[in-house]
């Protein structure tokens, strides 16, 4: 390994750490082991290894990384990474002392139901039992609470230690209907169908027979040990027509709740959003190509559906153009990582984020994609078994994603200072603020 050379004078003893960390990135990384001379044993592209380390540390205490870490893009050579923000000259920053507002209404179509408004532009996205642990649903669940925001159970069902936490959770309802019950939609806020997943479109959801344990089995109403698949599409619905029958169900069973619609994002999505509109859908999910887990197959997520950030855009205009683009909110995911990648997905045409991997990346995730098996994640993430799931106390998770929530936070109001803006919705659909790096 190379050698360190680090300046200890008048430094404190976390600055030395974070700075040993810093320098093993840069000088040790280059040493690690590595596949047939392929990508370092931390982290990829998408996630490197500083932008991991980045993550982790705002979760500590909920403030960006002030050691020369860059906390706000990755290494993949393309998308976010390559846009950024024409900031205003210094001088004509907004004050410090103003306050810029984060909040975005998830309901726009003044129809009598819930008036949901969250004071963060994320959410976190769906992760079901059985991807999981329960202790990392409590742990998101209860940072959502803490936020004042959501999370989603994902298609695995809703396990009853989650009951207490019901009004920051949405229900999720996918093709294999696992799960799903009338006291569970009743429980939601929010209930979202789940028609395509980004990472995995034309797919549906896979869970491995080793992680179907009786615990999972007997949410899921199926068999232990025996692999589970969601079908690829709902096979009742093949029109906005259909499509509406869907929501008027959730309606009917639930008469107060906001209907979410988590479409992943092919060459129409344009269409498939204003279909979703009038259909009565509050709120349009977009979910990219990058988003998933490890357990989600490379070949789909890298040659199927389109990026989040060419999708927002052909949305957004679109819906503009049907003049229906105040009625509805989008959100977006699937690749989005940092504070900048939010701000830049909302200046592209999203009203706010979903987030997934960052939330496991504050509690130990790095990216080595053994997610499919059983006792594949040596933090006790997306596992089922028992004792592995001890390793991620549901406090201690919980404490770190509202971290880096906080984090968040404070990076999205800095940008909006520095852009001379007063409110995020003022930064939807700006793309005159953004610029190609390359």
């Amino acid at each position: 390994m190379a050698e360190l050379h680090i300046d200890l004078s008048g430094k404190s003893a976390e600055e030395l750490i974070v700075e040993k960390h810093v320098a093993n990135l840069h000088a040790g990384f280059a040493h690690w082991p590595r596949q047939d001379d392929g990508p370092p044993a931390l982290g990829d592209a998408r996630w490197p290894a500083e932008l991991i380390l980045a993550t982790w540390l705002m979760a500590e205490d909920g403030r960006p990384p002030g050691t020369g870490l860059n906390y706000k893009t990755g290494a993949s050579g393309g998308g976010f990474d390559k846009l950024d923000f024409n900031f205003l000259p210094e001088a004509d920053w907004l004050p410090d002392m103003l306050e810029p507002d984060l909040s975005i209404k998830l309901n726009k179509r003044g129809d009598g139901r819930r008036e949901i408004e969250i004071p963060i532009p994320i959410y976190g996205g769906g992760m079901s039992y059985g991807s999981v642990s329960e202790q990392v649903m409590r742990a998101r669940a209860t940072a959502a609470k803490n936020s004042g925001t959501f999370t989603s159970t994902g298609e695995g069902g809703y396990p009853a230690s989650l009951v207490p936490l019901k009004d920051h959770i949405i229900t999720q309802v996918a093709t294999g209907m696992f799960g799903v019950r009338e006291e569970t939609i009743k429980y939601a806020p929010i209930v979202e169908f789940k028609y395509a997943q980004g990472a995995k479109p034309g797919l549906g959801g896979h869970l491995l027979g080793d992680k179907a344990t009786s615990t999972v089995a007997a949410i899921r109403e199926s068999v232990p040990w025996v692999s589970l698949f969601s079908p690829f599409p709902f096979h009742s619905v093949y029109s906005v027509e259909d499509h509406r029958k869907h929501v008027d169900w959730i309606r009917t069973v639930n008469t107060a709740a906001l209907v979410s619609v988590k479409v992943s994002t092919p060459t129409d999505v344009d269409m498939v959003a204003v279909g979703s509109y009038f259909a009565g859908a509050h709120i349009v999910h977009l979910d990219g190509s990058y988003g998933g887990t490890g357990a989600a197959p490379e070949i789909a997520k890298k040659n199927i559906a389109m990026p989040i950030e060419f999708a927002i855009p052909k949305v957004h205009r679109y819906l503009e153009g049907e003049e229906v683009r105040d009625e509805v909110t989008v959100m977006a995911s699937g690749g989005v990582r940092t504070a900048y990648d939010i701000a830049k997905a909302i200046a592209l045409g999203a009203d706010g984020c979903v987030l997934g991997t960052a939330e496991l990346i504050a509690i130990g995730c790095t990216r080595c994609s053994n997610c499919e098996r059983g006792r594949g994640c040596p933090f006790g993430l997306t596992t089922t078994d028992p004792l592995l799931s001890q390793l991620m106390p549901t406090e201690w998770g919980a404490e770190r994603i509202t971290n880096l929530y906080a984090a968040y936070a404070f990076q999205l109001k800095d940008i909006l200072r520095k852009l001379g803006l007063k409110s995020i919705r003022e930064l939807r659909g700006r793309r005159d603020l953004l610029r190609y790096t390359d």
